[in-house]
């Protein structure tokens, strides 16, 4: 890779003296001033899938449903995604890869929701997100990404074939000049399916010979593919190596000019953000990230640092690069995929962590209260992140009412139907009566517990527990069954939580394995909020039915997470439980009702 280094230097050079003499006028306004509490989105360039009109325009690609879910543990209901995408739009993100539609008839069906709705509302100033399916280079799998997708108003497919060398003779078993005729016939053939927005990915690229990458490239663009994404698979490259492979792979490739190159960065070595940078200033005018950086492994690029990298730092540095991300939906989103996920945002995480905007040194303090800037270079509003001493003396608590609540919502970037208004406000009032004042951190804890919910099956009414050292923890728990019919059921355990999960196993009566499971405290206090996190697995005869087609894996089986709040630890863990044997219950009963449509299908042709 050093003679491509060196190239990237020259394109580097090239391209400060370009931004220079072009004299390019920003177009987003960074935070500089405390009074402007955000990063507005700018009008972005008409769609056109093989080119962008304004070259400093990045288009944002969200993987987080596709792989994001990859995370282990981080299976997620149809439902859920639908949610994500909604938000995702809100967002503002150009591309959503809303997921792999040949792993499962569930997978499938969401992608294809996802295009009818999500794909297809158009919002007044023209924006609608293209809805992209990932695909392997297989007929069967083309077709049914096609299927999938082509409902949105801009449908795209994606696909991907590896190109290095340990990928074609370990798993691929195949040789230099069968993997470009696959490649070239893939593209052909899903050309005549009637799809023109094409994304094609050479996988392991950061581990591949270079020359046979343009190679490999240059006959995909002949064969139609509008979109070229260069994946970093395995997080090996340095920011300049993979700067450099971009300028190198655009500088040789021929047809280069008519398609767009993009990224895709892995974590591995904690370079996926940086990496993705220095592919933008090399030329790439896709990005490709997760909300939370979350996916394979070590996790993705994450689509918050990097926007943010580029609405702060994209005028001066970056040649003027610029997103049409609207950043004050990015907080709501990131609690939206944790809770959704299963998946906790570590404390110290760039943007979206606790302690993003917290300053606990003394010296750190003084400055904070001359002036905010002296150590924070962007406001938390301006990713939808509000200061509880910025309100205007409004404290919430037992007293409080339903417009109150309401209003301290819509400050924290979340508008309600009345019915979840209803649900929120019974369960604020509930622990209002348990603490003194409460929080910001309380209200999205319940807001979460309550909203971000799988569809009921069974629900909590009634927990009662009796531990301590004088005998066996026994649970007694009331639960509503899918008839609405109210159950009761007893167990006895090693400690509290697990005889209430012994006793809702007694009537639930599905097999599951525990896989994982947290708790920690909301805020401070021997008053605060507990908030659980599970992840089950299918155990017994469904563990045969718990699985789906991994893009590169091959079969793995499905983990379901869930989460639940509440001031009582057992409680919370219980709530925790049953939201996740409701996502599983809910699965295993999808995958049935598939099969068995499929079996009356084939009956029928027969």
């Amino acid at each position: 890779m050093a003679s491509i280094a060196v190239c990237h230097g020259n394109v580097v050079a090239s391209q400060r003296r370009t931004a220079v003499t072009k004299a390019i006028v920003p177009r987003s306004t960074v935070a500089i001033n405390r009074k402007v509490t955000s990063i507005k989105a700018v009008k972005r360039p008409e769609y056109i899938p093989n080119r962008i009109d304004d070259p400093n325009y990045v288009r944002v690609f969200d993987t987080t449903l596709r792989d994001g879910e990859q995370s282990p543990g981080a299976t997620m209901t149809s439902k859920e995604k639908l949610d994500i995408a909604k938000q995702l739009a809100k967002l503002g993100v150009d591309i959503i890869e809303a997921g792999f539609p040949m792993a499962s008839p569930d997978d499938f069906e969401a992608v294809k929701n996802i295009a009818m709705t999500v794909g297809n509302d158009v919002q007044p100033d023209g924006y609608v997100p293209v809805i992209c399916g990932l695909s392997r280079t297989k007929f069967a799998d083309l077709e049914r990404a096609w299927d999938a997708v082509k409902h949105a108003k801009r449908p795209r497919v994606h696909m991907f074939l590896a190109t290095s060398e340990i990928h074609m003779k370990y798993k691929l078993k195949m040789t230099r000049e069968q993997v470009i005729d696959n490649a070239v016939k893939a593209v052909t053939h899903l050309r005549s399916l009637g799809c023109n927005d094409i994304e094609f990915s050479p996988e392991d690229a950061g581990r591949s010979d270079p020359a046979f990458v343009c190679q490999v490239l240059a006959e995909v663009i002949k064969a139609g593919a509008t979109t070229l994404n260069i994946p970093d698979t395995t997080g090996w490259n340095l920011p300049h190596e993979f700067g450099g492979l971009i300028a190198h792979l655009r500088k040789n490739t021929p047809g280069a000019e008519n398609v767009i190159f993009s990224t895709h960065c892995q974590n591995d070595l904690g370079l996926a953000t940086a990496n993705s940078l220095a592919g933008a200033f090399a030329g790439a005018r896709q990005v490709e990230c997760t909300i939370n950086g979350i996916g394979e492994r070590a996790g993705n690029a994450s689509l918050e640092e990097v926007v943010m990298a580029i609405n702060l730092r994209g005028q001066q540095q970056l040649g003027g690069l610029y997103t049409g991300i609207n950043s004050v939906h990015i907080t709501p989103l990131s609690r939206m995929v944790s809770d959704y996920s299963g998946m906790a945002v570590q404390p110290h995480k760039a943007i979206v962590g606790a302690n993003a905007f917290a300053h606990e040194s003394g010296i750190h303090q003084d400055g904070m209260l001359k002036n905010r800037e002296t150590y924070e270079i962007m406001t938390p509003e301006s990713v939808g992140l509000t200061r509880n001493h910025e309100d205007p003396g409004i404290v919430l608590g037992k007293l409080s009412g339903r417009n109150a609540l309401n209003s301290r919502l819509k400050a924290l970037n979340y508008t309600l139907s009345n019915a979840e208004l209803d649900d929120v406000f019974k369960r604020f009032k509930n622990l209002a009566d348990k603490k003194k004042s409460i929080t910001d951190e309380d209200i999205l804890a319940l807001m979460n517990d309550e909203l971000h919910q799988p569809k009921t099956i069974w629900d909590l009414v009634d927990l009662q527990v009796v531990c301590g050292t004088m005998g066996m923890p026994t649970a007694t728990v009331q639960l509503k069954g899918p008839d609405g019919m109210m159950r009761i059921g007893v167990g006895v355990g090693t400690g509290p939580v697990d005889a209430a999960y012994k006793a809702i196993d007694s009537l639930v009566r599905v097999d599951a394995r525990l896989v994982d499971y947290s708790v920690s405290s909301v805020t401070a206090g021997i008053e605060a909020l507990a908030s659980t996190r599970v992840i089950i697995r299918p155990a017994g005869k469904d563990s045969d039915e718990a699985f789906s087609e991994h893009s590169t894996l091959g079969k793995v089986q499905r983990s379901f997470s869930g989460n639940g709040a509440n001031v009582d630890i057992v409680v919370a863990s219980a709530r925790a439980y049953i939201s996740a044997l409701n996502k599983m219950i809910g699965w295993l009963n999808h995958q049935q009702q598939s099969a068995a449509t499929a079996a009356r299908a084939a009956s029928a042709s027969a």
